[in-house]
């Protein structure tokens, strides 16, 4: 279970359908990535890491992903997470 931010509950839409991608790191954590194409046309991206025990790390939203197809923007989304989970571990005692 996921414990959604602000971030993710300011860009829920339910009238747009959307991409989802999950990816379980061998460490336990969550990566959820979405992507949509809203009513203009324009790529939307969220991604949020989350815990093992579904804790919330970070949420981060991009409503104009433009130029973008959803595939780029998602293996972006992707490269990103994954960083920051790798930064986070490098930064642990």
């Amino acid at each position: 279970m996921r414990n959604r931010g602000k971030v993710y509950w300011d860009w829920a839409n339910p009238e747009l359908h959307f991409r989802n991608y999950d990816e379980r790191l061998s460490c336990g954590t969550l990566i959820n990535i979405q992507v949509r194409t809203s009513k203009e046309n324009v790529t939307q991206l969220f991604f949020g890491i989350y815990g093992q025990k579904g804790l919330m790390l970070l949420e981060e939203n991009y409503p104009d992903c433009t130029g973008q197809t959803m595939t780029v923007a998602m293996a972006w989304a992707l490269q990103r997470a994954n960083d920051w989970v790798a930064g986070q571990r490098l930064g642990s005692p």
